[in-house]
């Protein structure tokens, strides 16, 4: 059986360097996705995840019995905004909104997704589950960075990856460019918690300016 082994071929954009940021180009990839607004730990944001992930093992699972070809679901990634940026930069969080999503491999297809969608609305019904979609994203030149801690001090690295970008000649304001982060652990497992005999570190996460 043939085993895509994605995060070794986008290792670049998955793997970052942790001491300084780094231009990258990223490529326009395929996405389930759902949009919301406001506080990263609403309960809206938890439905959002909760149907991506119902979603993209069933079509994992799916892809795995009638292609005969496995890969891995990707990690959950965030896109943040705010339609007045220096909000969002103060950490408004209410105001701020998002799309929730989760890569997919080229094979995966419209159709595949509907009836991906469909069996889990059979099963579990996700509450956001209607709002889910299945886009091609296209975000191009990005600076990038690896960081390990509470989102609350990310601040600062976060102003280094939009240094960065107006150095390159690039403007960073929202709209066309949005904030962007890859969680390579659980973002909302706080250090020192216990899980299946596991302790939790601060979460860990790819940042895109």
């Amino acid at each position: 059986m043939e085993k895509l082994e994605l995060k070794k071929t986008l290792k670049h954009l998955y793997n970052p360097p942790s001491k300084a940021p780094v231009m990258v180009e990223v490529p326009p990839m395929n996405f389930l996705m759902i949009d919301g607004a406001g506080k990263p730990d609403s309960l809206a944001a938890s439905a959002a995840i909760e149907a991506l992930y119902a979603v993209a093992y069933t079509i994992k699972f799916s892809v795995k019995k009638l292609k005969t070809m496995d890969y891995p679901v990707m990690p959950l990634e965030g896109l943040w905004w705010a339609d007045d940026m220096n909000k969002f930069m103060m950490e408004d969080k209410a105001n701020w909104k998002w799309t929730y999503m989760i890569m997919q491999p080229e094979v995966v297809t419209t159709e595949m997704v509907k009836r991906g969608r469909g069996r889990r609305a059979l099963q579990e019904k996700p509450s956001a589950l209607p709002k889910l979609k299945f886009e091609r994203f296209e975000e191009g030149p990005s600076a990038q960075i690896f960081y390990v801690g509470p989102y609350a001090d990310e601040g600062p690295t976060i102003k280094r990856l939009h240094d960065l970008l107006h150095e390159q000649g690039y403007v960073f304001d929202g709209v066309k460019q949005k904030h962007h982060e890859i969680y390579l652990s659980d973002p909302g497992a706080p250090p020192g918690k216990t899980e299946n005999g596991h302790k939790a570190t601060w979460p860990e996460a790819v940042v895109t300016g």
